[in-house]
């Protein structure tokens, strides 16, 4: 466990801070022929991304899900399942996050939302680039579990 100590500016007194994962979660919305949405996102790291982020105090992870994808594409979803958790310290640049990714599904066209500046539909075969976060090897694993279902 990683801590780092804190002293008061005014007091001088010192308090341990202990540095924790952060909760995000990450959406894989599918939509019309097999397409699944993702977002370009404004603030760095740019680049194209699953709609999702970090899970508001108090929220369970299944309505942070639901919330982040209407902010960043203006959809509403029906949560399918639970994809995967991954943890990999180094995969957002910006600290130490562990996601939860969701598959989902709806209906209509994404609108760019909150932090997106863009929201399209892609496949497989068309995936936009640059991919940000580990989002390349979540979407590698989507369509290898999808090749494999009967």
């Amino acid at each position: 466990m990683t801590t780092i100590i804190r002293r008061c500016p005014r007091c001088g007194h010192e308090s341990e801070e202990f540095r924790n994962p952060v909760p995000t979660v990450d959406i894989i919305i599918e939509i019309g022929d097999g397409g699944i949405v993702l977002v370009r996102r404004k603030n760095p790291p740019v680049g194209w991304a699953l709609p999702g982020g970090f899970v508001d105090y108090g929220e369970t992870l299944e309505e942070a899900a639901v919330r982040e994808a209407k902010e960043e594409t203006s959809l509403s979803i029906t949560l399918t399942g639970q994809f995967h958790t991954y943890s990999n310290p180094g995969r957002d640049p910006r600290r130490h996050t562990i996601t939860t990714v969701f598959t989902a599904t709806a209906e209509g066209a994404p609108r760019a939302g909150d932090d997106a500046e863009k929201a399209g539909v892609f496949h497989e075969g068309n995936l936009p680039s640059p991919v940000v976060f580990d989002h390349a090897d979540i979407l590698a694993d989507y369509f290898r579990r999808r090749r494999r279902a009967p």
